[in-house]
């Protein structure tokens, strides 16, 4: 599964529009990575418990995005984005999205 977030995919021509795609995750910091992420955040830096939970977070959305397209029979993802919000104080929604299509090796 080709996922690019340009329009096109250079060396192949899209023959097949299937439509919107994503995959979405929605996951909660447990009690204890918050203490510590809270912790962490009284010192200033990078919180690393965060930014591992939103790494994974948005591999899962892009692992469901490709499960999605594949079940409307495409080969590609062309225009990927990502999209975040917070649910509450303790939950994150990553959203991977962008149109599945059908490409073809230009001759």
């Amino acid at each position: 599964m080709l996922i690019v977030t340009t329009e096109n995919i250079k060396g192949y021509k899209v023959i097949d529009v299937k439509g919107q795609v994503f995959g979405v995750v929605v996951r909660s910091r447990g009690l204890g990575g918050n203490v510590v992420a809270g912790l962490r955040s009284l010192v200033g830096g990078e919180i690393h418990e965060y930014t591992a939970l939103l790494e994974d977070t948005r591999k899962e959305a892009i692992d469901r995005l490709v499960v999605n397209a594949q079940a409307m029979g495409a080969n590609a993802v062309v225009m990927m984005r990502f999209d975040s919000s917070e649910i509450g104080q303790t939950m994150s929604e990553i959203v991977a999205y962008g149109t599945a299509v059908v490409v073809e090796k230009e001759n």
